[in-house]
């Protein structure tokens, strides 16, 4: 599968042939199943309601079984009272996670990284070369390739892959509402999923198929 092949400027300068492995078949299934093993493992239970055992105070009967005229109560952390337990509330102790093998998560991003190429929504870059690196040298490179739109974003979401960590492009996005970078070997399948176009570098293809042909 081929793709063009553009520098920093936009410019077309030639093409590029993606490996074998990315020549895969997408499957929605496969994919939401990983996105939903990814999801739930990043869930943080931070909601969690007590029980009546474990509110604070209601140690005594309110007042008597008997002869008051008013209904009958053995704690004022009852359910029923303000300030009470809550019942079938929101637990912290509460398992998701989910397992899936490492095979299916490398097959799940290999497939949607197919599905995008097909769709043509992956734009390989030679080098990232910016006169200096600053916001508005990267949102002249996206503008280049993007479309606005009339959402908060401004623009179609893009994902940056990089081959390695290096802070300067980390910096120079990070302002962006629109776009997100990202190493090669952190990317997943929700940055994948949440974005709509894919721009990579030679560089970064190469350390993505290192990665996915093991």
């Amino acid at each position: 599968m081929k793709t063009y092949l553009y520098n920093f400027q936009g410019e077309k300068i030639g093409e590029i042939e993606f490996p074998e492995i990315f020549n895969l078949e997408f499957n929605p299934a496969l994919v939401h199943q990983v996105m939903r093993w990814q999801m739930l493992n990043n869930y943080h239970p931070y909601a969690h309601t007590k029980t009546r055992g474990e509110v604070r105070g209601g140690g005594r009967k309110p007042w008597p079984q008997k002869g008051t005229g008013r209904a009958r109560h053995g704690s004022i952390r009852s359910p029923i009272w303000k300030g009470g337990g809550v019942v079938f509330g929101p637990r912290k102790e509460k398992i998701r996670q989910i397992k899936v093998n490492k095979k299916m998560k490398k097959k799940a991003i290999l497939m949607t990284i197919a599905e995008k190429l097909r769709q043509n929504l992956i734009r390989v870059i030679d080098k990232l070369e910016p006169k200096e690196y600053k916001t508005k040298e990267f949102e002249k490179f996206f503008s280049k390739f993007l479309q606005p739109r009339k959402t908060k974003k401004k623009k179609e979401t893009a994902l940056l892959v990089i081959e390695n960590d290096k802070k300067e492009i980390y910096r120079s996005i990070r302002n962006l509402p629109y776009a997100d970078a990202i190493s090669a070997r952190n990317l997943n399948l929700l940055e994948l999923l949440n974005h709509k176009y894919l721009f990579l570098t030679k560089d970064s293809l190469t350390e993505l198929y290192k990665r996915f042909s093991v």
